[in-house]
């Protein structure tokens, strides 16, 4: 068995950099790290992504379906704030889930990026992270 310590980055495919990298600068507030001709390597309040040019056609997901997704975790108080900046921006959230039981219970809600790429907000209440605090 291999034992880790964690994670150093994950990868998400883009088409456009100058689209995703605004667009998660400007949505989340996150910060650029570091850009090459076919990366941006962005911080999210101290875990790191990164933003890679896809040769291949992105579509993750069929139509509204999320079951591959990533997924950021907010305050209570900042879920219901999301939610009112993202209307206000045209970004449509397509499913609100509020879970009362699961791995990670509390309310999130899904929306995609400018690729189509799934993203997940979840007020955390009970779950792997929130219990180990």
């Amino acid at each position: 068995m291999i034992q880790t310590n964690g994670f150093v980055h994950f990868t998400i495919p883009v088409k456009e950099l100058d689209r995703s990298e605004e667009f998660y600068t400007t949505i989340f507030g996150f910060r650029r790290l570091r850009r090459n001709n076919h990366m941006v390597f962005m911080n999210a309040h101290g875990t790191s992504f990164v933003l890679t040019l896809s040769e291949n056609p992105i579509e993750p997901n069929r139509g509204d379906k999320h079951d591959i997704h990533t997924a950021f975790r907010v305050s209570s108080e900042e879920y219901d704030r999301a939610k009112t900046f993202l209307a206000e921006r045209g970004i449509p959230i397509f499913k609100e889930e509020d879970r009362p039981t699961g791995t990670f219970q509390g309310r999130s809600a899904y929306f995609h990026d400018p690729d189509r790429n799934v993203i997940e907000i979840i007020d955390l209440v009970r779950g792997p992270v929130a219990e180990g605090e």
